[in-house]
């Protein structure tokens, strides 16, 4: 049955029919994530990885009353470069639908977006979890609880490292989302490949994670995987900068009464500022690493199904 309130894009859906590979992405790092012109200019990078790793890119937004699963151009400038798109999590799709306004998907959102459409696989920077100082601000993203929801594997560089990563980890096991660290016996942490915390899991190959999606769900075990791909060695950051960085930053954003979905858009301007423009760097790498890993495990995946 057609749902009216999902626009797949003509592309995206003659893979889906044909049963071949397609990797979601998200369109929050085009309107909240980066600087204009270098969000335009790496949705258009992360894309193109798709294609030349033989999958199809499906990047998720909402326009004009619907979920588009798959962006055109026109749709990727305007998202890029207009003021005022709405930042939409689970809790905003709602009211986004309702009012057409243009918005850029996050994790929750896209995930959203993914499992209705049948994509298996999402590449992404790093998703949210449990922000530090949880205690007394309840602040846990929606990421998690749809991560527990959506059949879709995500590909990202584990969770964001201003979060509070012993407590993420305790909240996916919680909700019986599998982690994988890919190639790692360590769960990586975004802008550096150490946490100092085990991966519950490892593969060593786009196969095996491929295989283990198959089993969790022809078994009937609903829900998704984590994928943790550690930033390329190359790229990664030294961790006691990137930690004063990011106890500046909160601090910084306590005394201006910053919080909520404003919070880590705001904590990652601050430490790239911080660092001199390293971690914007680094963030672009790290995701393209995601996206290519995520164009072999569609491969895989679709090959296997």
């Amino acid at each position: 049955m057609v749902n009216p309130l999902i626009h797949i894009h003509p592309p995206v859906a003659l893979a889906l029919k044909n049963g071949e590979p397609v990797v979601a992405l998200e369109s929050t790092i085009v309107a909240h994530g980066m600087p204009y012109p270098a969000n335009i200019e790496t949705v258009q990078t992360l894309e193109s990885l798709v294609w030349s790793g033989g999958a199809v890119p499906a990047t998720v937004a909402v326009a004009n009353g619907q979920i588009h699963i798959g962006c055109d151009a026109d749709m990727l400038h305007a998202l890029a470069s207009e003021e005022g798109v709405w930042k939409i999590s689970r809790r905003d799709m709602p009211l986004a639908l309702a009012k057409g306004v243009l918005g850029a998907t996050t994790v929750s959102g896209t995930l959203i977006g993914a499992a209705h459409a049948g994509i298996p696989v999402f590449s992404t920077g790093g998703i949210g979890g449990v922000h530090r100082g949880v205690a007394s601000t309840w602040d846990i993203s929606a990421d998690l609880t749809e991560l527990a929801n959506a059949d879709v594997a995500v590909v990202s560089a584990g969770a964001k490292s201003i979060l509070d990563l012993p407590k993420t980890l305790e909240v996916l096991e919680s909700l019986g989302i599998p982690v994988i660290g890919y190639g790692t016996d360590e769960f990586p942490a975004f802008f550096t490949r150490e946490s100092g915390l085990d991966a519950p899991h490892r593969c060593n190959t786009a196969k095996e994670v491929a295989a283990a999606m198959h089993a969790k769900w022809t078994i009937g075990l609903e829900g998704g995987i984590l994928v943790a791909n550690p930033i390329p060695a190359s790229a990664a950051a030294e961790p006691k900068a990137i930690e004063t960085a990011i106890e500046s930053g909160l601090l910084k954003a306590s005394e201006q009464g910053i919080q909520g979905k404003t919070l880590t858009p705001f904590l990652l301007r601050f430490i790239n500022e911080s660092t001199g423009g390293a971690s914007l760097a680094a963030n672009r790498q790290l995701v393209e690493s995601n996206v290519r890993l995520g164009a072999e495990i569609a491969v895989a995946y679709a090959t296997l199904r």
